[in-house]
């Protein structure tokens, strides 16, 4: 009997001790496997407040754009110094000439194109005494607004200058409007005169009547001249030039 209950135990025992070490293998292999299967949930957890962070930062706003030229209406006057100088007897229609302005551009009161800047200007025509029936004239425009290297195109009004008859009186530079134009032309040439003084006069509201020596139109360099923008124009600053 007793040896009959010893081997009862024995099986027992050996039952329970096999069942609890394979519990202890299953428990060992899910704690190896957990941390793996931990990892995205975790990784989820890590980026969840970044994205969160992203998500709530505020949209930067957009800068402003800053304009970069500024607008010269038309009829702005541009008073400039010749460099070159031209006159009926040397120049030609097509030939290009240099000035700088005399005085800076400014739109509402704000200086946009400083005194000094150069520009360029063109012959349009120009009539000899010798060349035409009639006085010398000569028709000048500013074709730019040179920056260094950088050329900016305008336009202007025709300047319009005609040599008085040597039977008037030398009257130097006037400034002509159809009225101005009309006197003139009418001292130097009667009714004829006044037609076409008036006509000179009046062109493109910057005509002028010059009287000289041998009938030509002669301007030197530094004689001060008045062009006006005939279509407004986008420019940018441009400083630095005082003189």
């Amino acid at each position: 009997m007793k040896r009959l209950l010893c081997i009862v135990f024995t099986i027992a025992f050996t039952f329970v001790f096999s069942n609890c070490a394979k519990d202890s293998a299953e428990d060992a292999t899910a704690t190896t496997l957990q941390p793996e299967k931990a990892r995205p949930a975790e990784a989820r957890k890590a980026t969840a407040p970044k994205m969160a962070s992203s998500a709530s930062a505020p949209a930067k706003a957009p800068r402003a754009s800053i304009p970069t030229t500024i607008r010269v209406p038309e009829g702005t006057e541009l008073s400039v110094l010749l460099i070159d100088s031209v006159s009926t007897k040397k120049s030609k229609a097509g030939d290009q000439f240099l000035a700088s302005l005399a005085e800076p551009i400014a739109v509402d009161g704000r200086t946009i194109v400083d005194r000094g800047t150069k520009v360029q200007g063109r012959v349009v025509d120009a009539e000899g005494s010798g060349r035409v029936k009639g006085r010398a004239n000569i028709h000048l425009v500013l074709t730019s607004i040179l920056d260094g290297a950088k050329t900016y195109p305008i336009v202007t009004r025709p300047f319009v200058a005609e040599a008085e008859s040597t039977k008037g009186r030398d009257a130097g530079i006037i400034g002509g409007v159809a009225g101005v134009g009309a006197a003139i032309g009418a001292i130097a040439g009667g009714k004829s005169g006044a037609v076409k003084g008036a006509v000179i006069g009046g062109a493109a509201g910057t005509g002028t009547v010059l009287a000289t020596k041998g009938k030509e139109v002669e301007f030197d360099s530094e004689t001060k001249l008045k062009f006006t923008l005939e279509k407004g124009t986008e420019l940018p600053r441009i400083t630095g030039r005082t003189s």
